[in-house]
């Protein structure tokens, strides 16, 4: 396999680009802001924060981003058998939406950092490692779509929660996320995970808190303090309630 390519650009005074007879590589594009509009083949998309596209060597592109219209991405061009066959394996969709792009963003950008040093510089392996692993959380994400009945836009609550569930959050940073209303987003949140949104933020610190009792030496005060709960005695009623012990019982056992 071999990336060609990686890079961002951004677009503030519009832009046009026509390919009628495609790229010589496989280019795959994330929208990270702005919107834009793109043609692959003889289909015409709507491109939104967290849309992807895969468009095929040698296959008719077009990429138009209106005047005054903010736009931004990251976008790859690669050849090799693994991508090939990863893309018949996700069954050649030539563009998805993600709910969750944050880390997805982050290896891009270590990958695009990577890609511009000179090629005798570059870390090849370390290259490989980093698409590939950008390339299966795409997968990943797309099998949760299909695998579970329930609507995108609660899925891209639940991811929201879980990047920023140890920190500060509230449910009105997590409606505006998906542009609802509170009320609007925590009635779907909770019709479809029968958990409301304060719930499923309290399960992700709980997760992370049993993680760091097994694998740290910090004192339960310290991990109540980093697991978002902000002090040892809230941390202590909410473990206690879910797992019927308090945390140095569990701490002890486990």
């Amino acid at each position: 396999m071999h990336i060609h390519h990686c890079s961002y650009s951004s677009h503030t005074n519009g832009y046009h680009d026509t390919r009628i007879n495609g790229f010589d590589n496989f280019l795959i594009r994330i929208q990270i802001e702005g919107k834009g509009k793109t043609t692959i083949h003889q289909e015409t998309y709507e491109l939104e924060q967290g849309d992807i596209i895969f468009v095929p060597a040698n296959t008719y592109y077009q990429l138009t981003i209106e005047p005054q219209q903010l736009s931004g991405d990251y976008h790859l061009l690669v050849t090799g058998d693994w991508l090939d066959a990863w893309w018949r394996k996700l069954g050649k969709p030539h563009m998805a939406s993600l709910s969750s792009t944050e880390t997805i963003i982050t290896l891009w950008r270590l990958l695009s950092t990577e890609n511009l040093r000179p090629t005798y510089e570059q870390n090849h392996e370390l290259n490989t490692h980093l698409f590939k692993s950008i390339m299966l959380m795409i997968e990943e994400e797309l099998n949760a779509r299909h695998s579970i009945q329930r609507p995108f836009i609660v899925t891209r609550m639940m991811r929201y929660i879980e990047e920023h569930a140890l920190e500060p959050l509230t449910l009105e940073e997590v409606a505006s996320e998906v542009e609802l209303s509170v009320s609007r987003a925590s009635h779907l949140f909770k019709d479809h995970t029968n958990k409301t949104m304060i719930q499923y933020a309290q399960h992700i610190k709980l997760e992370a808190a049993i993680n760091q009792m097994k694998y740290t030496n910090m004192t339960l005060e310290q991990i109540a303090f980093i697991c978002g709960f902000g002090n040892y005695p809230y941390f202590h009623r909410l473990f206690t309630r879910e797992y019927h012990m308090p945390p140095s019982q569990y701490r002890k056992a486990y």
